[in-house]
């Protein structure tokens, strides 16, 4: 699988590098996990070892990292960041969910 499949933003690259900045981390892991209240969720980590078989995606210098059981769920999503009046996150703009909770944390497909 390319990197091309799965994209990163420039807002979210941006938030990346500020996160992990003076810490003992390296890479932000976007994870597919059971659960929710669709049925799958999204998890976020901060790593500092990538594994082998990891997908990384990089832009501008912020790396994210997704496992191999993962990647299918999110073929052809933006990983992005948005900062609203509600608050600010992650948010992954997944083309492969059907439908998605109101806080946009957890989907089906």
């Amino acid at each position: 699988m390319s990197e091309a499949q799965i994209s990163l933003s420039e807002t979210a690259a941006r938030r990346i590098l500020q996160i992990l900045k003076g810490q003992d981390k390296q890479f932000l892991r976007v994870s597919v996990i059971g659960g929710g209240c669709s049925g799958f969720s999204y998890q976020f980590d901060l790593e500092s070892e990538r594994s082998d078989d990891d997908l990384a995606i990089e832009r501008d210098g912020a790396t994210v990292l997704v496992d191999t059981m993962s990647v299918d769920f999110l073929k052809g999503s933006e990983i992005d960041y948005v900062d609203e009046l509600i608050g600010a996150s992650f948010r992954i703009h997944n083309p492969n969910a059907t439908a998605a909770c109101g806080c946009g944390t957890s989907f089906s497909i």
